[in-house]
């Protein structure tokens, strides 16, 4: 039988990721395992068990080809005849960090785990961020594998 950990076995840690010339869906894949708990050995698809993933300089983030200008997002209002669409090259200029929370959105479950989840996501435009006085380990994304960093 499968052992499953129990609500008080849980445990989170920190992890830091500088996304600068960070290809957008590569790191999406990262930090969605990350936080829902897919690198440890005790993983609970039914319990969130994953660790927390602080992102900096998020304005660096990259698209390959020629997504940067001609990918859509679509959303609905509710009305009819209410479908809006939207760029990633005009999303950067609204809110720099919502390309990549929308990648990792979609890659979590749908439902209240994964809104919970999504929770554990902090983005940060510029090399500071307000929790350093959690110690993350650091995750540098060349290392992981060298098509995940652009190199201009």
């Amino acid at each position: 039988m499968t052992k499953f950990i129990k609500k008080d076995q849980l445990s989170s840690s920190w992890y830091e990721i500088d996304a600068k010339n960070a290809v957008v869906g590569r790191l999406a894949t990262v930090i969605s395992k990350i936080i829902r708990g897919k690198n440890k050995t005790t993983f609970t698809p039914h319990m969130d068990h994953g660790d927390f993933v602080v992102v900096k300089n998020i304005e660096q983030i990259r698209f390959t080809g020629k997504k940067f200008q001609n990918k859509k997002y679509f959303r609905h209002t509710g009305h009819p005849g209410g479908i809006k669409e939207t760029t990633p090259e005009k999303l950067q200029e609204k809110k720099p960090g919502e390309t990549l929370k929308l990648a990792v959105k979609r890659m979590l479950p749908g439902g209240v785990l994964g809104k919970k989840q999504l929770t554990k996501l902090k983005i940060y435009s510029g090399s500071n961020h307000p929790h350093s006085a959690q110690n993350p380990t650091i995750i540098d994304l060349a290392k992981l594998n060298s098509k995940n960093i652009i190199k201009n």
